[in-house]
């Protein structure tokens, strides 16, 4: 059993076509990472699975963990154990990120947790993330480096613990101190039935996310597949 399954799936966006029969699957414990140039549907894949408005499925269908995935809800999808990074994190002004985690945290678990039990877990995971106590007082990404933001994405990710997280272009604007360090967080947090899609451009990413598949997705489907080293195929030729 798959622990998603997309099948033929056509979206479109203000009635441009972006997806034109995009079929994948991914099984427990299995990081894919999907590569393609601008414009080919990478990240408007990522924020269908999301569950963004804007976009419409005209067509196809996708399950989740036995689920149809496009009758949920974003925050049902996310209580289901779906995660997105964002690629441009948002700033909110005047909500501590302390806050917004705990508030996430306990929608999502659907429980509650002491004051000073959310206090250790987040100390704990901040760590893991190399962020400063500070951060968790700060107003969410208000003022955050590139590097910082997307350290906060996978703090999320750190606490929310999803079955299936995706990654939207996590190394965009980072330098490669902090595109080790977000990509080591990502893999301490893997577990053996948790999986990972991760979409980038480059392949400087997957030296230390190693995918097991690697998609080329190109003018609305995906047109290849491969191990690792058609990442670096992709590297050294282009996409042509």
């Amino acid at each position: 059993m798959y622990l998603i399954e997309i099948k033929n799936l056509h979206a479109s966006i203000d009635g441009k076509p972006i997806l034109k029969g995009l079929n994948l699957q991914v099984r427990k414990g299995e990081i894919h990472a999907i590569m393609g140039p601008n414009g080919a549907g990478k990240s408007t894949l990522a924020k269908i699975l999301a569950g963004h408005p804007a976009y419409t499925v005209t067509e196809g269908e996708i399950w989740f963990k036995g689920q149809d995935l496009l009758s949920l809800q974003p925050e049902e999808r996310a209580a289901l154990g779906l995660f997105m990074s964002f690629q441009y994190p948002l700033e909110i002004a005047g909500v501590t990120n302390r806050h917004f985690l705990k508030t996430a945290f306990t929608a999502l678990r659907k429980t509650k947790i002491s004051e000073a039990d959310f206090d250790t877990l987040l100390a704990e995971k901040m760590a893991l993330m190399e962020m400063r106590a500070e951060f968790g007082d700060r107003s969410v990404n208000e003022g955050f480096s590139g590097g910082e933001k997307k350290r906060n994405e996978i703090l999320q990710m750190a606490l929310f613990d999803p079955d299936l997280a995706i990654l939207d272009e996590t190394d965009s604007g980072l330098d490669i101190d902090a595109m080790k360090v977000v990509a080591s967080g990502v893999n301490r947090l893997r577990r053996p039935d948790s999986s990972l899609l991760v979409i980038t451009h480059y392949q400087r990413l997957l030296d230390y996310i190693r995918p097991d598949f690697v998609h080329v997705l190109f003018d609305g489907r995906i047109q290849r597949t491969g191990d690792a080293t058609l990442a670096l195929e992709l590297e050294a030729k282009g996409y042509a």
